[in-house]
């Protein structure tokens, strides 16, 4: 049975900033995750459209604004407790 990843980056096509944030997230060794394009959403462009890249814990409903580090993923990623 397959879940819903826990986390998601919103993100834009040919964003510099999206690119770097995908770097970190690979130094943070994140887990698996998903990429949603605002591009294309308007609701996604309201909410996000300024902020981008932004990485959601869908789980705790924490975000992370970029700019973030490998330290503030991998403490976004630690198990809740």
């Amino acid at each position: 049975m397959a879940t819903d990843p826990v986390l998601v980056l919103y993100q834009r096509d040919d964003c510099h900033l999206c690119d770097l944030a995908l770097a970190v997230m690979a130094e943070a060794r994140a887990p698996a995750f998903e990429s949603v394009f605002i591009d294309d959403d308007t609701s996604l462009e309201a909410e996000y459209g300024h902020r981008v890249p932004v990485l959601r814990d869908t789980q705790r409903g924490v975000e992370l604004d970029w700019p973030f580090d490998a330290g503030a993923v991998a403490v976004l990623c630690a198990p809740a407790g």
